[in-house]
């Protein structure tokens, strides 16, 4: 079974641009950003974070790509960029997202402020409806899968996608190396 029939054999799979209510307000803005089908699924938000959504379902960590926000800075100019990688990798933050930002130092943007720029709920955040100026990089194995499972800006759903799809964004680079395994 692939991870659209697992979610599907749990929960209630509706294509998320007839669901808006089930994202964030900008995340729903932006779902004609996005090629490929998109599926949206309601959860408690209690089990929202990705070990408790993993945990909950059965699903591997293979199946979801978290969203981390990082920003630096050079010559008085912020850099901020999504850094979208499998729940079993975490982002190379230190080398290889600040070579990518080209910034002295990398640091994960503080909740408040995610919260504030994205428009989104901490836990729910995803790349879909980020602020313009932010970078999206997307690690190659996000990239590769065939579907996914990542934040709705909501903590009570997530959409489902294939990283062909969130590769499409407007803003969105596809990195070798973004992301190391957790060991």
């Amino acid at each position: 079974m692939n991870t659209k029939e697992r979610i599907s054999a749990q929960f209630d799979l509706t294509p998320a641009k007839s669901v808006p209510e089930l994202m964030a307000k900008p995340t729903a803005e932006a779902m004609s950003s996005i090629a490929g089908d998109v599926d949206a699924f309601a959860i408690d938000p209690q089990i929202a974070d990705t070990s408790a959504l993993l945990d909950a379902t059965g699903l591997g960590p293979e199946t979801s790509a978290n969203c981390v926000l990082v920003a630096g800075s050079r010559a008085g100019e912020e850099r901020i960029a999504a850094c979208m990688v499998l729940a079993n990798t975490r982002a190379d933050v230190n080398k290889r997202v600040k070579k990518l930002l080209d910034v002295r130092k990398a640091s994960f943007l503080p909740m408040d402020r995610a919260v504030d720029e994205s428009g989104m709920e901490y836990g729910g955040i995803g790349p879909i409806g980020l602020p313009a100026n932010y970078r999206i990089l997307i690690d190659t194995r996000v990239a590769e899968a065939d579907e996914l499972i990542i934040g709705s800006g909501i903590r009570g759903s997530k959409l489902v996608l294939s990283g062909a799809a969130l590769a499409s964004l407007p803003t969105a680079e596809v990195v070798d190396g973004l992301a190391n395994e957790i060991s």
